[in-house]
């Protein structure tokens, strides 16, 4: 089965529950290849959601773009070094209803060609604008994966489905408290820090707790490099 498969059912439950909650937002889908589908291009027309998704390289693509990958055959067999071109042509695969504006990346290097493309509905940006654009969806899956691989999200290992709706609600609830300490670190070195680097500097830490009648005292180690951070936060309270 298709990663793609019952995409578009997917983008229309989503869109209405966002138009409902944020009526003024504007959406926009950037995906990967895995969306790469008629029907999820025309759905997301209907919808008229703007989108750029990664095309999967084919004959035809990489013929198409020969006139930007021989520029940048030539600048890289000049200097040496990476060179990336970019460009922009009308396409429509056969299963397409209509041709779409596709931007492709005309990247050689040491290592050989790299052309990539992407499909996009979107006029308003040059291609190597554009392409950056879409490269910027980087960013989001860093954060996807700080929650299934340091949050350990994905362990849904119990035998009824609310028990694992409910741990997964922690573990969203951990990444809430995480951006909220990133958050109250704006201006330090751990401002943009991931959340492995979060847990090994700020929460696992040794230290010495004490309680008396009146207070719990925890002292941590004199020769703890990040203290001024972690009273930072011990302060920042929980608002």
């Amino acid at each position: 089965m298709h990663a793609g498969h019952r995409g578009v059912a997917l983008l229309k439950a989503l869109v209405s529950r966002l138009r409902t909650a944020f009526p003024e937002c504007v959406i926009e889908l950037r995906a990967d290849s895995a969306l790469a589908r008629p029907e999820v291009y025309e759905g997301s027309e209907k919808l008229a959601i703007p989108y750029t998704i990664s095309l999967p390289k084919n004959e035809r693509l990489i013929e198409l773009a020969q006139p930007w990958m021989r520029e940048a055959e030539a600048i890289h067999a000049e200097t040496g070094e990476k060179v990336q071109v970019f460009g922009e042509f009308l396409y429509a695969a056969d299963s397409w209803s209509h041709q779409r504006r596709v931007i492709v990346k005309a990247e050689v290097m040491s290592q050989g060609e790299n052309p990539r493309f992407v499909v996009t509905s979107r006029t308003d940006l040059e291609p190597e604008a554009h392409y950056r654009f879409y490269c910027q969806r980087g960013d989001p899956e860093n954060r996807i994966k700080e929650l299934k691989l340091d949050l350990k999200a994905d362990r849904l290992s119990c035998h009824r489905f609310w028990a694992n709706q409910f741990r997964l609600l922690l573990h969203a609830a951990a990444y809430v408290l995480m951006q909220a300490m990133r958050a109250a670190l704006s201006g330090t070195e751990l401002a943009h820090a991931q959340v492995s680097t979060l847990r090994l500097r700020l929460l696992k830490v040794g230290a010495r707790v004490r309680e008396s009648v009146r207070r719990v005292l925890v002292q941590l180690p004199s020769a703890y490099p990040w203290f001024q951070l972690w009273l930072r936060l011990a302060r920042a309270g929980p608002g």
